[in-house]
């Protein structure tokens, strides 16, 4: 990972940030994007006290300026990006009829029009990187985009539209040289997704969880580090990580 530069989303708690903080140990440049600039400033001195190289960028996926002005940012301090991990998300599990107009309006905005904001401002400088280096897009899909379950379905058609988008990109733009995985986390442990359920059911998620043992964060971070490491012609379009006892 030395001299590649990255850019993740959502960086600032859970997968995000440990796909940061990993990527930056084996040696690459990091930009943190999310919303809470003092988390983000948090982790970016953890890594350069450790060694690594990281700048806060606040702004919020939804906002194309917001994204905009990150995007100047990074290209000002860091240069240009070959590696994009789209992971910001949101998570409601609340059956259909329930749940708040306005609630299931910003899951969609921030887990696809989110990262279609992101891809479009950040694909001229993956593309420029691609004509001499190893250049990834990985957007941080999940099984549920594959799997009906009730309460899920808007969760879960956002992740449908995020494996489309990933799939149909990769058409789009292996030709430029970019290699892109869509990445299908199963149930996962140390995130902030499930913060928000109800008593009951975060009761539930929390003895399943236990009882699976569900993957952590850095696991999923562990596999982002392998896929985005391989030779340049070896594209992992598609990879699903879960726990082994989870079906």
């Amino acid at each position: 990972m030395t001299n590649r530069v990255a850019l993740i989303t959502g960086a600032a708690s859970g997968i995000g940030a440990a796909i940061a903080t990993r990527l930056a140990h084996e040696g690459a440049a990091v930009a943190l994007l999310a919303r809470r600039a003092d988390r983000l400033e948090k982790l970016a001195a953890r890594i350069v006290e450790s060694g690594g190289t990281a700048i806060a960028v606040p702004a919020d996926v939804v906002d194309e300026e917001s994204v905009a002005a990150a995007a100047a940012q990074v290209q000002e301090r860091l240069g240009d990006i070959d590696l994009l991990v789209n992971n910001a998300g949101l998570m409601k599990v609340v059956p259909f009829e329930a749940l708040p107009a306005e609630q299931w309006r910003r899951l969609i905005d921030v887990n696809v029009n989110g990262m279609i904001n992101v891809t479009r401002i950040f694909l001229p400088t993956l593309k420029r990187s691609a004509a001499t280096k190893t250049t990834d897009l990985v957007n941080v899909s999940s099984i549920a985009g594959e799997r009906f379950m009730a309460g899920m379905a808007t969760y879960g058609a956002s992740k449908a539209a995020l494996t489309y988008l990933s799939r149909a990109l990769r058409i789009e733009v292996a030709g430029d040289g970019i290699r892109v995985t869509n990445l299908e986390p199963g149930m996962t442990g140390g995130t902030e997704l499930a913060d928000e359920f109800p008593a009951d059911l975060q009761a539930m998620v929390d003895e399943i969880r236990t009882s699976l043992p569900a993957i952590q964060a850095d696991e999923v971070a562990d596999l982002v580090a392998y896929v985005v490491s391989r030779p340049r012609n070896v594209n992992l379009s598609r990879v699903v990580i879960q726990p082994a006892k989870e079906i």
